[in-house]
Protein backbone atom coordinates (compact mmCIF):
# COMPACT_ATOMS: atom_id res chain seq x y z
CA UNK A 1 0.00 0.00 0.00
CA UNK A 2 1.46 3.56 -0.93
CA UNK A 3 2.29 5.69 1.86
CA UNK A 4 0.21 9.55 1.85
CA UNK A 5 2.94 12.54 0.74
CA UNK A 6 1.47 14.85 3.60
CA UNK A 7 3.57 17.75 2.50
CA UNK A 8 2.41 17.54 -1.33
CA UNK A 9 -1.13 17.09 -0.23
CA UNK A 10 -0.35 20.14 1.73
CA UNK A 11 1.01 21.82 -0.93
CA UNK A 12 -1.90 21.24 -3.09
CA UNK A 13 -4.23 22.31 -0.64
CA UNK A 14 -2.64 25.54 -0.80
CA UNK A 15 -2.05 26.18 -4.42
CA UNK A 16 -5.72 25.10 -4.72
CA UNK A 17 -6.48 28.04 -1.41
CA UNK A 18 -4.29 30.26 -3.82
CA UNK A 19 -6.20 29.17 -6.70
CA UNK A 20 -9.60 29.65 -5.54
CA UNK A 21 -8.46 33.05 -3.87
CA UNK A 22 -6.89 34.20 -7.03
CA UNK A 23 -3.77 34.40 -5.64
CA UNK A 24 -0.96 33.97 -8.35
CA UNK A 25 1.66 34.45 -6.09
CA UNK A 26 0.73 31.97 -3.63
CA UNK A 27 -0.68 29.42 -6.63
CA UNK A 28 2.77 29.63 -8.52
CA UNK A 29 4.71 29.42 -5.08
CA UNK A 30 2.91 26.32 -4.04
CA UNK A 31 3.40 24.61 -7.19
CA UNK A 32 6.82 25.19 -7.93
CA UNK A 33 7.57 23.27 -4.82
CA UNK A 34 4.71 20.58 -5.60
CA UNK A 35 6.75 19.93 -8.60
CA UNK A 36 10.06 20.21 -7.29
CA UNK A 37 8.78 17.63 -4.89
CA UNK A 38 7.19 15.50 -7.16
CA UNK A 39 10.03 15.61 -9.53
CA UNK A 40 12.42 14.39 -6.58
CA UNK A 41 14.69 17.17 -6.39
CA UNK A 42 14.97 17.81 -2.67
CA UNK A 43 18.09 18.95 -3.44
CA UNK A 44 16.69 22.27 -4.13
CA UNK A 45 15.09 22.61 -0.72
CA UNK A 46 18.49 23.08 1.42
CA UNK A 47 19.45 25.83 -1.22
CA UNK A 48 15.84 27.11 -1.29
CA UNK A 49 15.44 27.43 2.82
CA UNK A 50 18.98 28.94 3.32
CA UNK A 51 19.06 31.47 0.49
CA UNK A 52 15.53 32.13 -0.59
CA UNK A 53 14.58 34.70 1.60
CA UNK A 54 17.42 36.81 0.54
CA UNK A 55 16.49 36.00 -3.06
CA UNK A 56 12.82 37.39 -2.21
CA UNK A 57 14.12 39.97 -0.43
CA UNK A 58 16.51 41.04 -3.29
CA UNK A 59 14.13 40.74 -5.96
CA UNK A 60 11.52 42.71 -3.97
CA UNK A 61 14.03 45.43 -3.26
CA UNK A 62 14.60 45.70 -7.04
CA UNK A 63 11.01 46.38 -7.88
CA UNK A 64 10.14 48.38 -5.09
CA UNK A 65 13.71 50.49 -6.11
CA UNK A 66 12.89 50.45 -9.96
CA UNK A 67 11.04 53.87 -9.94
CA UNK A 68 13.90 55.36 -9.00
CA UNK A 69 16.36 53.59 -10.89
CA UNK A 70 14.39 54.34 -14.30
CA UNK A 71 13.90 57.79 -13.03
CA UNK A 72 10.46 57.78 -12.93
CA UNK A 73 10.69 59.47 -9.02
CA UNK A 74 13.19 62.25 -9.70
CA UNK A 75 16.14 62.13 -6.69
CA UNK A 76 14.73 65.56 -5.78
CA UNK A 77 11.37 64.25 -5.22
CA UNK A 78 12.72 62.05 -2.55
CA UNK A 79 14.44 64.97 -0.44
CA UNK A 80 11.45 66.63 -1.03
CA UNK A 81 9.52 63.46 0.43
CA UNK A 82 11.31 64.22 4.45
CA UNK A 83 9.67 67.66 4.62
CA UNK A 84 6.11 66.32 4.71
CA UNK A 85 4.56 64.29 8.30
CA UNK A 86 3.41 61.61 6.11
CA UNK A 87 6.38 60.80 4.65
CA UNK A 88 8.48 61.07 8.15
CA UNK A 89 5.94 58.54 9.59
CA UNK A 90 6.82 56.73 6.39
CA UNK A 91 10.42 56.55 7.03
CA UNK A 92 9.74 56.00 11.20
CA UNK A 93 7.24 52.71 10.05
CA UNK A 94 9.82 51.37 7.69
CA UNK A 95 12.78 51.33 10.77
CA UNK A 96 10.16 49.57 12.54
CA UNK A 97 10.07 47.20 10.26
CA UNK A 98 13.06 46.38 9.44
CA UNK A 99 13.74 46.14 13.38
CA UNK A 100 10.83 43.62 13.68
CA UNK A 101 12.00 41.62 10.38
CA UNK A 102 15.68 41.23 12.29
CA UNK A 103 14.16 40.23 15.27
CA UNK A 104 11.53 37.76 13.46
CA UNK A 105 14.61 35.95 11.71
CA UNK A 106 16.33 35.19 14.91
CA UNK A 107 13.62 34.10 17.01
CA UNK A 108 12.67 31.64 13.57
CA UNK A 109 16.60 30.88 14.28
CA UNK A 110 16.12 30.03 17.94
CA UNK A 111 12.50 28.75 18.10
CA UNK A 112 12.16 26.95 14.93
CA UNK A 113 8.59 25.30 16.33
CA UNK A 114 7.03 28.77 15.78
CA UNK A 115 7.89 28.39 12.02
CA UNK A 116 5.34 25.92 10.78
CA UNK A 117 2.58 28.29 12.69
CA UNK A 118 3.90 31.70 10.88
CA UNK A 119 4.07 30.04 7.45
CA UNK A 120 0.68 29.06 7.82
CA UNK A 121 -0.52 32.24 9.12
CA UNK A 122 0.96 34.18 6.27
CA UNK A 123 0.39 31.95 3.21
CA UNK A 124 -3.09 32.02 4.33
CA UNK A 125 -3.35 36.14 4.77
CA UNK A 126 -1.81 36.45 1.21
CA UNK A 127 -4.44 33.57 -0.37
CA UNK A 128 -7.60 35.10 1.58
CA UNK A 129 -6.98 38.90 2.38
CA UNK A 130 -4.83 39.49 -0.74
CA UNK A 131 -1.65 39.94 0.80
CA UNK A 132 2.00 39.97 0.15
CA UNK A 133 4.15 37.01 1.27
CA UNK A 134 6.74 39.00 3.36
CA UNK A 135 4.94 38.71 6.41
CA UNK A 136 6.87 35.86 8.20
CA UNK A 137 9.53 37.85 9.41
CA UNK A 138 7.33 40.30 10.47
CA UNK A 139 4.97 38.14 12.11
CA UNK A 140 8.16 36.88 14.08
CA UNK A 141 9.27 40.12 15.20
CA UNK A 142 5.68 40.91 16.92
CA UNK A 143 5.30 37.46 18.21
CA UNK A 144 8.91 37.98 19.31
CA UNK A 145 7.69 41.02 21.27
CA UNK A 146 5.13 39.02 22.69
CA UNK A 147 6.92 35.78 23.95
CA UNK A 148 10.99 37.06 23.70
CA UNK A 149 13.48 36.42 21.61
CA UNK A 150 14.86 33.23 22.76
Amino acid sequence: MAQVDMPSILLLGLALLGLLSSNSTVTIAMLVLLLLRVMNVHQAFPFLEKYGLTIGVVILTIGVMTPIASGKMPVQTIFQSFMHWKSLLAVLIGITVAYLGGRGALLMTNQPNVVAGLLIGTVLGVALFRGVPVGPLIAAGLLSLLIGKG
